[in-house]
């Protein structure tokens, strides 16, 4: 069963109010309705799980609601609904997100009660899978980390990569993670960019690769079609020209084929010393190495270069994939999609989470997908396990 949610409605339009309360409460939910900025803020609590937040109202309007939320700390998803255009409401849902607000989406007036009770069953569904929790940041000395990397205190953790059209596991992406002492499974983002600054990053990026490829030698060892492996790779080895015969080495050493390594390269990282860089891309690339520009979409303009890297892969930005539903990100996941099959790359989606996203970037021709829809990261005995239930339940 549901747990009840807490739903908060702020509209000048009491029908509005009264129609959001009884689908609402025809679903099990508490559901109060308001058109006074005072008393929504009055009503609002830690315990309001939703809200929806009319953009046109007389005397106050949604885009200053969405500020004194953002000042509150409001943890609530947030759906906006107004009749003034949907570009309108997709910029006031990024600004909401600009402020640390979560958006859950948007009901363009007037709206039917299907469209309303796709919202509640998307926000239903989140409250029962909610993703999981990261704790605050970690804190640790230099000294940590050095210590971390001559005891090999690392390991990979593997998310599924899936083949749209079949259905079919067709390779895994490695996640660093720290087993650090005292702090227990420590994530990249509280480590990685401290690595590059201590200068350790590519010690570190060996015992990574060391452990990613005696991990695919296991998942390959019965398969008839070996699942390639995805690795990121510092900005610091795509400048060292030394660094495609010593990868290339390492690969071999563990009974690998290079064509089923995928090395994932920042789109950013391919704007710095760009000769050097398509030196060493261009040079794996000739030894078999695939490549993958990763979080394409998000920051830079790459296009105009993209024809000179010899990438096989692009993957979309997660946050592009997580508004898809956007007119303006549809249309860039459908442009960075015939953009890459143009250029003959594997187009893979990173964050899909739901079935309508699925659908989405099936219609529209994306080749991969890896998210939570599939699998959260796992470690290799987990993905073992999973790859053969989930072969079993295919063939079934």
């Amino acid at each position: 069963m549901l747990n009840k949610q807490r739903i908060l409605v702020m509209d000048d339009e009491p029908n509005v109010g009264m129609l959001i309360a009884r689908v609402a409460e025809a679903s099990g939910h508490e559901c109060s309705a308001t058109s006074d900025a005072g008393s929504f803020i009055t009503e609002l609590s830690p315990q309001t799980t939703l809200i929806f937040l009319d953009l046109m109202m007389p005397r106050v309007d949604g885009v200053e609601i969405l500020r004194q939320l953002a000042q509150t700390g409001c943890r609530a998803d947030i759906v906006l609904m107004s009749g003034v255009g949907k570009r309108v409401i997709e910029s006031a849902a990024t600004l909401g997100e600009s402020l640390g607000l979560h958006m859950a989406g948007h009901l363009a007036k007037p709206f039917s009660n299907t469209e309303l009770g796709e919202i509640l069953s998307r926000h239903d569904n989140s409250a029962l899978h909610p993703s999981c929790p990261r704790d605050k940041k970690v804190l640790f000395e230099g000294a940590d980390l050095w210590r971390g990397v001559e005891y090999d205190e690392f390991l990979l953790h593997y998310q599924p990569q899936i083949d749209i059209s079949s259905g079919r596991i067709v390779g895994v992406e490695g996640l660093v993670r720290w087993q650090c002492p005292g702090h227990g499974l420590v994530f990249p983002d509280d480590f990685i960019q401290t690595a590059e600054d201590l200068g350790l990053i590519d010690q570190m990026s060996l015992l990574v690769f060391h452990h990613g490829l005696f991990d695919i030698g296991l998942m390959n060892k019965d398969e008839k079609e070996p699942l390639h492996l995805s690795l990121n790779i510092s900005a610091s080895s795509l400048r060292d020209l030394d660094f495609p015969n010593r990868f290339v080495d390492l690969v071999q050493a563990h009974s690998v084929e290079p064509k089923n390594v995928i090395l994932e390269i920042k789109e950013s990282g391919l704007l710095r010393e760009l000769s050097r860089t398509l030196d060493v891309l261009t040079r794996l690339r000739m030894k078999g190495i695939e490549l993958s520009i990763d979080d394409f979409g998000i920051g830079y303009s790459m296009r105009h270069q993209l024809r000179n890297v010899p990438a096989t892969e692009i993957k979309i930005d997660q946050s592009i994939i997580h508004n898809i539903r956007r007119e303006s990100d549809l249309a860039i996941v459908k442009e960075i999609i015939e953009l890459g099959h143009e250029l003959g790359m594997n187009v893979m989606a990173e964050g899909v989470e739901t079935h309508e996203q699925l659908a989405m970037l099936r219609e529209l021709g994306c080749d991969s997908a890896q998210g939570h829809l599939f699998s959260r990261p796992i470690s290799c005995q987990e993905f073992l396990v999973l790859a053969a239930q989930y072969r079993w339940i295919e063939e079934a």
